[in-house]
C-alpha cells in the first residue's frame, strides 16, 4: 500500500467517525428494545439479545461502558465493523448506534457462540472443522488487509460460530483494529497469539502496525485449533518453548522438531512456520493456507502428542 492509499483510507475512516459522532442519539433502551437475555460480558461491558420493538427482529446489542470507553474507541470499533460487514465471513453490523446515560451501544447479528466454546483441551477440533475455519478466516483477513486495516486481536473468542461443524464462522470484535502503518503502544498483557515484535515493546516504545501481526495470530490459532494447546505462553525470550521453536525455525537441520509440534504432518510443518515466522517480513499471507487444504495436517497416530499441562487451553 502506497502513501496516497493509506491517507485515503485514514480520511475515509475519519469521515465515518465524524458523521457517526454527530448522529449518535440518546435513547432509553426500554422504549425501543425488549431485552431477552445476556449473551456475553467482559471488561468492555456486555452483549444483550434484544428484540427491536419497531421492526420485530432479534439482534445483539453491544453495550460499552462510558466510564472506561473513550468515545473515539467506540466509534472506531463500530465504523470499522460497519465498513467490513458486507463480507460473508465478517460479523454483520447493522446501521444502529446510539448512547444511553451510561453506555455507548451498537447492533450486530446474533451468533450461536464463539469458536473457543468448541475447543477441547489437548484435542482441539476435528481437522475438517479446522480447515473450514482456515478458509473463512483467511478470506476475512485478506478482505480487511485489502482495505488497509489490521485486526490485531485474532483469537478463538473473537471468531463467532453459527453451527457446530464450523461451516459458517465470522470474525468479530474490531476494538483494536487500525489502519496499516499506524503506530501503537504495547499491550497490557501478551497472549500466545501476540507476535514477538509486539511482545518485545517497552513501556515507552511504539510499533508500526503491519498485516504480519494478523498472519502470526492466524498461524498460532491454527496450531491451537489442531492441538487444543498453546505452542508457548508468550513469544518472548524467557519462554523456553518459544525460544526452542525459534531455533528450530531458523535451522531445522541442526535442531530437532519441538515435542509439541510432532503431531503435525510434513505438509503442516511446512505450512505453519510460514505464518509463525519470528521475523515479520518473512511471514506469508494467510491465503497461503489454500495450498495445503488437500493434505492432512495431523499424523494418524498418537506418537509425539505433547503432554505439557501448563499451556493447555483453559
Amino acid at each position: 500500500m502506497n502513501l496516497n492509499e493509506k491517507r485515503w483510507i485514514e480520511h475515509y475512516l475519519e469521515e465515518m467517525l465524524l458523521v457517526t459522532s454527530q448522529n449518535l442519539p440518546m435513547i432509553k433502551v426500554e422504549d425501543n428494545y425488549t431485552i431477552v437475555k445476556e449473551l456475553g460480558s467482559g471488561s468492555y461491558g456486555h452483549v444483550l439479545l434484544a428484540l427491536n420493538q419497531s421492526k420485530g427482529n432479534l439482534m445483539a446489542l453491544k453495550f460499552m461502558q462510558k466510564d472506561n470507553t473513550d468515545l473515539r474507541c467506540f466509534l472506531i470499533e463500530y465504523c470499522v465493523s460497519l465498513s467490513l460487514s458486507m463480507h460473508p465471513c465478517i460479523i454483520d453490523t447493522f446501521g444502529i448506534a446510539f448512547q444511553t446515560d451510561r453506555h455507548y451501544v451498537f447492533a450486530q447479528e446474533i451468533a450461536c457462540d464463539n469458536l473457543f466454546s468448541l475447543m477441547k483441551p489437548q484435542a482441539g477440533l476435528p481437522e475438517l472443522s479446522v480447515k473450514r475455519c482456515a478458509i473463512q478466516l483467511s478470506s476475512a483477513l485478506e478482505y480487511m488487509h485489502m482495505k488497509g486495516l489490521v485486526h490485531r486481536d485474532i483469537k478463538p473468542e473473537n471468531i463467532l460460530i453459527f453451527d457446530q461443524e464450523c461451516r459458517n464462522i465470522k470474525l468479530t470484535d474490531f476494538g483494536l483494529s487500525c489502519t496499516n502503518g499506524t503506530s501503537v503502544e504495547s499491550m497490557p498483557e501478551n497472549l500466545p497469539y501476540t507476535a514477538p515484535e509486539m511482545c518485545s515493546l517497552g513501556v515507552a516504545d511504539k510499533l508500526v502496525v503491519q498485516e504480519s501481526l494478523d498472519t502470526w495470530a492466524f498461524g498460532v490459532l491454527l496450531f491451537c485449533l489442531l492441538t487444543g494447546y498453546f505452542p508457548w505462553t508468550s513469544a518472548v525470550s524467557s519462554d523456553k518453548n518459544y525460544v526452542y521453536y525459534t531455533k528450530w525455525h531458523r535451522s531445522n537441520r541442526i535442531f530437532q522438531i519441538p515435542n509439541q509440534w510432532k503431531v503435525f504432518t510434513k505438509d503442516a510443518l511446512e505450512m505453519l512456520p510460514k505464518f509463525i515466522a519470528p521475523v515479520p517480513a518473512k511471514r506469508c499471507s494467510s491465503s497461503e493456507v489454500m495450498k495445503y487444504l488437500k493434505s492432512p495436517w495431523k499424523v494418524n497416530s498418537n506418537d509425539g502428542v505433547f503432554k505439557n499441562k501448563n499451556i493447555i487451553l483453559r
